[in-house]
């Protein structure tokens, strides 16, 4: 007979998992003792539950294999909901696991007592509660399963006190080897009769594209037929974004170059898009332009989303039978890539700008020559992410970690640390502002002791500027959004970690080479200028891409 927290212990290290993130409680230590005693499986003990998930989450979106993390019963498993919500929508697979008082006799009244298993429901794929030993082997085979299915989401279990401490004869269930279906040949011929009549088609390739390694079929199908590519933000990096037919990245709502080269096209194709990022693009129910749908899903019908044709089935096999059947044309996409090279001119107009405080495209310009190709930027939530997303080439897939899904402040870091743990050889950094660094700053402490090498790179404005653009844009009074900050170098010292600040914009490119090539953990504090934000974001862009 094995002990139940032994055998969920045999479970998880069945499904290859790694490292378990988490703050643990009363409740689970049971399954703490079993893991203590794990030969494959490290505890990564985190300072607050919120980390701990955004950094599993970060784990299964660099793998595409279940990061699990760990809470106690109460306020350890509310504080899990952020991070939950943050894999549920960014597609990440995650499996949460909580502990719980003993159900079936317990002399505690309803002391921290949640039901939290009905609380998951609206925000994880699958949640379930442990009753019996013996069904922990089908419950954590079924909780793997649903996190990596795509799309890939979060999962939740819980194992209350008393269930941990039962005996079972249960064994561990294998996992089953299991391939995606390929797109109907149908369907591939549907889609190939349209790009033929077309004349001129535009591919965007979004979040799902990422998740599954398309990029070098994307690459083929592109260098083939010569027909131009945007991203979502969550699409970046999939082709390499300096490619000659590359338009583009969605960043802003509407108005910008990339929206005028996506109404330039008579047919778009949308690979891996999925509604839960902002759209980039919005269809009309009459006379709008006809939208190809290429995802492992079938297209969520939205308002703004719904398209005529969809290829249904592993994305990378779909685009390669497109590949193989589709005969090219004289597309005319000139006028696309004029919108693009508009954009690259507007840009290199700013980025050359060496004001101090540091301005936004000057920033992102010395971060992109600081970082090699395969180096990860992991930004947090602000108004910086916009002017990442438009201006930051990336290389390479997954080297732009940022969260257009649930958009959440406060995982610029844990992201940045998961990956660095995930490519301990690769240079990574968090762009956080001061207002999302500051929400999960504690975990500066877990990165010291894990001996991780990471830069922290905080965008100084003392405020929620990403607010406070949107409420200058509106018309309103100043109001409401500024606050004061701690002295960033002696925050980053107290933690052990190296403090830095920039002094001036030729300072900038100094630093970042060093922080990048010294070892350890590094913060450096960077006051930004975003008074020209509003002005440009939302009107020279829109003004200079409608004149075209």
């Amino acid at each position: 007979m094995t002990k139940a927290s032994d055998l969920f212990i045999q479970c998880l290290e069945e499904e290859g998992c790694e490292y378990i993130f988490g703050v643990p409680g009363e409740e689970n230590l049971d399954m703490l003792d079993s893991l203590s005693r794990s030969k494959t499986i490290k505890l990564i003990l985190t300072r607050h539950e919120q980390g701990a998930g955004f950094m599993a989450a970060t784990y299964g979106r660099h793998t595409g294999k279940t990061g699990v993390c760990m809470a106690t019963l109460g306020p350890g498993a509310t504080n899990l909901v952020t991070a939950a919500a943050y894999a549920q929508l960014g597609g990440m697979p995650i499996l949460m696991v909580t502990g719980q008082k003993p159900i079936k006799k317990s002399k505690q009244g309803r002391f921290q007592i949640l039901d939290v298993v009905s609380m998951m429901g609206p925000i994880t794929k699958y949640t379930h509660q442990l009753a019996s030993a013996d069904n922990i082997p089908s419950r954590v085979r079924e909780a793997f399963r649903l996190a990596e299915e795509e799309k890939p989401g979060a999962t939740h279990l819980e194992f209350p006190e008393d269930v941990a401490d039962e005996h079972t004869d249960s064994r561990p269930i294998k996992p089953s080897l299991a391939r995606r279906p390929s797109a109907d040949p149908k369907a591939v011929r549907a889609a190939v009769q349209m790009l033929e009549k077309a004349k001129s088609p535009i591919l965007v390739i979004g979040a799902g594209a990422n998740r599954k390694m398309t990029g070098r079929m994307l690459l083929q199908f592109v260098e083939k037929t010569g027909i131009p590519f945007l991203t979502t933000q969550l699409g970046k990096g999939v082709i390499d974004e300096t490619h000659p037919k590359f338009l583009g990245c969605a960043a802003l709502s509407a108005g910008d170059f990339v929206h005028r080269a996506i109404g330039a096209a008579d047919l778009i194709v949308n690979i891996g898009y999925d509604v839960i990022e902002k759209p980039p693009f919005f269809m009309k129910n009459e006379g709008g332009c006809p939208v190809i749908h290429v995802s492992t899903r079938f297209a969520e019908v939205d308002p703004v989303y719904f398209p005529q044709v969809e290829v249904i089935g592993d994305i990378a096999n779909a685009i390669w039978q497109m590949k193989e059947d589709i005969v090219p044309k004289g597309w005319a996409c000139e006028k696309m890539l004029d919108y693009r090279k508009a954009e690259v001119a507007h840009t290199a107009s700013l980025d050359g700008d060496d004001r101090f405080p540091i301005f936004p495209p000057y920033l992102v310009r010395k971060v992109r020559e600081a970082m090699p190709n395969d180096g990860i930027i992991c930004l947090d939530n602000g108004v910086y992410k916009i002017w990442f997303a438009r201006n930051y080439p990336a290389r390479q897939q997954n080297t732009v970690l940022l969260d257009n899904a649930l958009a959440t402040m406060g995982a610029g870091l844990p992201s940045a640390m998961a990956s660095a743990m995930v490519y301990p050889d690769r240079k990574v950094m968090a762009i956080c502002g001061d207002g999302g660094f500051m929400m999960n700053s504690q975990e500066m402490e877990t990165a010291v002791r894990l001996g991780l090498n990471i830069t922290v790179l905080i965008l100084n404005d003392g405020s929620y500027g990403m607010i406070r653009w949107k409420q200058a844009n509106m018309g309103f009074e100043d109001f409401g959004l500024t606050y004061g900050n701690p002295d960033f170098v002696k925050y980053a010292e107290a933690y052990g970690a190296h403090g830095h600040r920039v002094e001036s914009s030729a300072h900038l490119a100094d630093i970042l080479k060093h922080t990048l090539d010294t070892p350890g953990v590094h913060l450096i504090d960077c006051p930004v200028d975003y008074a020209d934000n509003d002005q440009i974001l939302n009107k020279d862009i829109k003004e200079l891409s409608a004149a075209l």
